[in-house]
Parts: structure tokens; C-alpha cells; sequence
């Protein structure tokens, strides 16, 4: 008997609990499906290609008396413009997007976009110390559609190369904010409502409501899609691995005539057309003519692209200054731009030596401010940088992150590990040189491997030695290094540098020679294949074997 009754008791107990409970969920599930959530209070929202971003920002963004979305720089620079400048000196900031360069006047209601002065009718402010550009106002820079919902203080930014699908809500719909039904509400959507398809997976679709909120909504109750906006598919210019070839020919020589002639596998010649101006303040030598001219006709009868080399000389003081200077800057990149187009070639190579260490940021600036005009005149731009570790002026006065993610292609140049000024003998391109100098890139400049061209070499050096010193050494062409040795000589593998080597006496002098051949080429681009790279540059045309393009294409394609 008192064994059923604390059965009972202990039941009535089990009952209460599992309805409390019951109470408890039922009132969670009212709440969430009632109350409306929302997390950013009276914050002006920022949403950039479908994600809010206004919790993330470092300073709130605000509406000013003109409804002008005002967003500050240093947000600017973490979600449109990592390289955004502001230019004290000139009183403006520059800003640059795809094929635009936005240059804001911080004084006047202006900005200048690629060249062409637009009015403003709310400019640059300052607010909290902070510098303020007018966000709403500058869909022509950053190619986008903007929109500003009023009544709910939200920014919507779409870009207008990625696709834009439209659905109707098939009934009344309440948004959640995760792909739950006991997940809160976020919005609501009325029967036969627009609303924009972010994604849609596992039976939930992710949205954004004309009021600008962003949630999920079932699958099933969307109907009607329609793409309003393809994306847009941005093809490269070459297509497979880059095969280029520097043609070099200094500023006082012709274009070479290379008519009636083929160069096996090549997709692209980078001729010497044009120099920088010692003392020029940014004018450009145009060493191309009538020789230049038929120089182009034969690339473009043999389907070779143009990526025409663009050279410093090594006026370090200069380009220093030019470097240094806004307007000289923009009158060097506008000269650029203006022969490209000019001279109708594919491409610009940037090849910029002996740079002054402290001017490495402001090379950056030039690369960041030539690519969007590049751009919009559909050139491709390479960069030319060394080797990561070195001297001041040769190697640490480059950037290769920033020119990497700026530039369609940065160039290895792979070459002169031992060069004509070294103490002590050794290879130009040694292939365990070469391969961690890659690996250097990648993991500790962190460029992407597809965008990094591998300079190769037509030349080695031959070393003379005497009593243990360097007495001298001079340039061998790969096609003169048989011609030049003594017949019959033995060479050596050395199989860390993937090189033949050389060492023989003559008259009371030691003389070494590291060989470029087929089979050390063939390394180095097997390079190329196993690190994913874009292709190779090789430095310069006539020098080779001339059975050596054979051999380039296969290690290259195969």
C-alpha cells in the first residue's frame, strides 16, 4: 500500500515537471516567433554584398543632414579598399577599385574618378578625429549599386559583376535568424514580396528583404526566380601557363626584325619599347617607331600578346622622385597608359631595379595607382622584383605581398644568385636557390603561387681564379657556352643545383663554369608544375640555343 502511494506521489511529481517543462518550451517558441529581433538598435547599417557589417566596424557609421551615408577611412580599408592614401600633402584620398581611382578632395566638395572631375554635393568630413568619406556617393568608384533604405538607416552595397536572383515569397513569411524554426525572427516578408536569394541549402534559403534584412525563410515557400544580374565571368588574357620572352634592345638600338620568324610555344613578348626620363619628372621614353611598329605586327600575325617592358634604367634618384610625388606619379602612370593605348599592346611590364629601401612603400603606391587605368584600357600588368633576401636596394625595396595582390602577375626574376659583382664563384640560377626562394614567396610573402611568373635564364658566367681570388668573370650566352669551353671537357652533375658543371686550368688561372642547358631548364620549370606557378619569363630573347623553345614548351605543358 505505501509502496503505490509513493508510486503516485512520484508520478503526480513527473507529470508537474514534464509540464512546467512543456510550459516553458511553449513560451520560448511564442517568444521567438513573436518578438523581433533586433541587434544593431539605432545604428546606421552598412550591408556589403549581402553581409552586415555594422557590428564589425571600428567607428559607427552615420547619416548626415544631406542623408549622406558617411563611413570612416580606416573601415574603408578593411571591407572595400585595403590600400586607400590619404595624401596630407595634397589635401586628398586616394582610392582605387577595380578599373576606378577615386581621388577626394578633403577641401572641396570634388573627386576625381580616372581622370574626371565629378561634384559632390557632401564631401569629406571629420568627425571624433576620424576621417569620414561620403559612402553613399561613391557607387562609380567601387562599381556598385548603393542603396539607402531611409526609414530603416540601412546601406546596401551590391557589386555589379556578381549575380543578383530575385524570388517571390509565395505567403507570408517570417525571417529567422538561423535555419531553425525555434530561431528567433528577424523580419517579415508579406505575401508576393521581392526578396533577394543570398543562397539556398538543406531546405532553408538565406535572403534580404526589400527593408534590407538579412535571415532565413524556408525553401519551399519562394517561388518565381529570376536572374537579374549574371555574374560576371572575367576571362584571362592568356589562358594555360604564360610563356614569355624578354626581347631587350636599349634605348639608343631598333626593335629587332623578326618577320618570317616563330618562337615555339611563346604566348607573349615583352619588348624594350619604353624608358623612364632621367630628370624627366615622369615622362616616358618611346623607343618604338616604325621598327616598333612592325615589331607589334609580327606578335599579333603570330597570336603573340604585347606586354611591353616598361625600365627605370637604374636612375635610382629619379625614380626616387618620382616615386615620392602624387602628381608625378600620376604623370608617369598617365605616360603609361597613354603608349599602351597608343601603340595598341597588350600589357605593361614594370621592370624597376636598384630602388632606394625607404621608397619600397611608395613603389607600391605607383603599382596600386597604374593598375586601375591599366585596367580599364584592358592591359595586363606583370611586375619584375627579385630574389626575397638580398641588399637594401635590390631586394628589400619591394613589397611582393602588395605588388602580388595588385598586379596580374609578379615576375621572378630568378636569376644572378652568384652575380657580376659577387666575391666568390657560383651559379646564376641554382635549382635549390630558385625552389626556396618560391617557397619564400608563397609562405612568408604569402603571394599566390598562380600569379607568380618564374624568371629563367639564357646566360651563365664563366669565373676566372687565381691563388683562391675572384680575377674575373664574364657573361657566356647559353648559345656560346659550347664555343667558349675547351673541347672535350668533362662536366659534372651537381644534382642539388640540377646543373652541369665545369672547372679547368689555363695559363696559371682556375676557371668554373655552372651550365645553362636543356636539362637545367627543365628543372627550373618543373618548378612551375609542382608549385601551381603561372608560367615563366625568359631572359632574353638570342641568347638561347635555338632548340631550346622545343624543349621550354614540352617541360612546360606536359
Amino acid at each position: 500500500m505505501r509502496k503505490d502511494k509513493r508510486k503516485k506521489k512520484k508520478n503526480k511529481r513527473l507529470l508537474i515537471i514534464i509540464a512546467i517543462l512543456l510550459i516553458v518550451v511553449v513560451s520560448i517558441f511564442i517568444v521567438l516567433n513573436v518578438a523581433v529581433k533586433n541587434v544593431y538598435g539605432d545604428k546606421t547599417q552598412i550591408i556589403i554584398n549581402n553581409n552586415n557589417v555594422t557590428l564589425k566596424l571600428k567607428n559607427p557609421a552615420y547619416v548626415n543632414d544631406k542623408e549622406v551615408v558617411y563611413i570612416s577611412i580606416a573601415d574603408v580599408k578593411n571591407f572595400l579598399d585595403n590600400y586607400i592614401y590619404v595624401d596630407n600633402e595634397n589635401s586628398q584620398i586616394i582610392t582605387t577599385f577595380d578599373e576606378k581611382i577615386g581621388v577626394l578632395s578633403t577641401k572641396e566638395n570634388i573627386i576625381n574618378i580616372n581622370n574626371t572631375n565629378v561634384n559632390l554635393f557632401s564631401g569629406v568630413e571629420t568627425k571624433d578625429n576620424q576621417t569620414y568619406i561620403p559612402l553613399s556617393l561613391m557607387s562609380n568608384v567601387y562599381n556598385m549599386e548603393i542603396n539607402f533604405i531611409k526609414d530603416k538607416k540601412i546601406l546596401v552595397m551590391d557589386s555589379l559583376d556578381r549575380e543578383l536572383v530575385k524570388m517571390d515569397a509565395s505567403s507570408n513569411l517570417k525571417v529567422k535568424e538561423k535555419k531553425t524554426g525555434f530561431s528567433r525572427i528577424v523580419g517579415k516578408v508579406k505575401k508576393g514580396e521581392k526578396i533577394i536569394l543570398i543562397d539556398s541549402k538543406d531546405g532553408w534559403s538565406k535572403i534580404r528583404t526589400q527593408s534590407g534584412i538579412i535571415g532565413y525563410v524556408k525553401s519551399s515557400k519562394l517561388q518565381n526566380k529570376v536572374i537579374v544580374r549574371q555574374k560576371l565571368e572575367k576571362k584571362a588574357q592568356i589562358e594555360g601557363k604564360v610563356n614569355m620572352v624578354w626581347d631587350y634592345f636599349s634605348e639608343y638600338a631598333k626593335a629587332p626584325n623578326r618577320n618570317g620568324t616563330q618562337i615555339e610555344g611563346v604566348n607573349v613578348v615583352s619588348p624594350a619599347f619604353f624608358s623612364v626620363i632621367k630628370n624627366g619628372e615622369g615622362k616616358l621614353n618611346a623607343n618604338v617607331g616604325d621598327k616598333g611598329k612592325s615589331y607589334i605586327a609580327w606578335a599579333n600575325q603570330n597570336n603573340y600578346k604585347v606586354w611591353a617592358m616598361v625600365s627605370n634604367n637604374s636612375y635610382k634618384d629619379t625614380i626616387s622622385q618620382i616615386l615620392n610625388s602624387y602628381k608625378l606619379r600620376t604623370n608617369l602612370i598617365n605616360n603609361i597608359v597613354y603608349a599602351a593605348t597608343a601603340y595598341n599592346i597588350d600589357g605593361i611590364n614594370i621592370d624597376f631595379e636598384n630602388l632606394k629601401k625607404e621608397d619600397r612603400e611608395v613603389f607600391s603606391r605607383f603599382i596600386i595607382e597604374l593598375k586601375p587605368k591599366l585596367k580599364e584600357a584592358g592591359k595586363v600588368l606583370s611586375v619584375d622584383v627579385t630574389a626575397v633576401d638580398g641588399g637594401d636596394d635590390w631586394s628589400e625595396c619591394y613589397d611582393r605581398t602588395t605588388i602580388s595582390n595588385v598586379a596580374d602577375y609578379i615576375v621572378f626574376m630568378a636569376y644572378d644568385q652568384y652575380s657580376v659583382n659577387s666575391k666568390k664563384a657560383g651559379t646564376t640560377a641554382g635549382y635549390n636557390w630558385i625552389e626556396t626562394n618560391i617557397k619564400k614567396f608563397i609562405d612568408r610573402e604569402e603571394v599566390k603561387s598562380e600569379k607568380i611568373l618564374l624568371g629563367i635564364p639564357f646566360y651563365t658566367r664563366l669565373w676566372e681564379e687565381k691563388n683562391g681570388e675572384i680575377v674575373s668573370n664574364k657573361t657566356i650566352d647559353m648559345k656560346d657556352i659550347n664555343k667558349t669551353l675547351p673541347q672535350n671537357i668533362q662536366k659534372t652533375w651537381k644534382d642539388d643545383i640540377k646543373q652541369n658543371y665545369v672547372e679547368y686550368e689555363n695559363k696559371g688561372s682556375i676557371y668554373k663554369m655552372w651550365i645553362e642547358d636543356e636539362e637545367s631548364l627543365k628543372a627550373k620549370i618543373g618548378l612551375v608544375k609542382q608549385y601551381n606557378l603561372a608560367g615563366i619569363g625568359s631572359w632574353e630573347k638570342d641568347r638561347e640555343e635555338s632548340s631550346i623553345w622545343s624543349v621550354i614548351n614540352k617541360a612546360l605543358n606536359n
